[in-house]
């Protein structure tokens, strides 16, 4: 008998990416807007694209040097190093935080939150309908 998965092994990256809509709330003003998110499984780091955050008006602040960070491709980034952060308010499905994240430039996305986050928060993630739901909230987030 023929042994069929109903996975296609050949799309391994469709097993670690999902996109959902957050809410995020600059801090300066406290206005708010939603933005498709990229969670990526295979992403190291939290990223906001700096074209994305000068947008919609997040204030960036510098740090201290440049840091070059690999691209979700495994190059690395060149167009522009990090030298920028943002801080903000998330809100996603009765869960929020205040973070900071790095701004990069050059990317297709506006922002990926990556494995830091995805294992914090260790989310139940249905990959075939491409639903989450934080059901293991940190006691501080003041999820309801």
């Amino acid at each position: 008998m023929e042994n069929i998965s109903c996975c296609n092994l050949n799309n391994r990256d469709m097993l670690r990416k999902v996109i959902v809509k957050i809410r995020l709330e600059r801090i300066n003003t406290q206005k708010g807007v939603t933005v498709e998110v990229l969670l990526d499984g295979s992403a190291m780091d939290l990223v906001m694209s700096l074209e994305f955050a000068r947008k919609q008006g997040f204030k960036l602040k510098k740090v201290e040097g440049s840091i070059y960070m690999r691209n979700i491709d495994g190059s690395f980034n060149k167009k522009e190093p990090i030298e920028h952060t943002v801080e903000f308010n998330i809100y996603y499905q009765g869960h929020r935080e205040r973070t900071k994240i790095n701004v990069i430039g050059g990317q297709k996305e506006s922002m990926i939150l990556g494995i830091p986050w995805l294992a914090c928060y260790n989310l139940e993630i249905n990959w075939r309908i491409e639903e989450v739901k934080m059901m293991r909230c940190l006691e501080e987030c003041g999820k309801q």
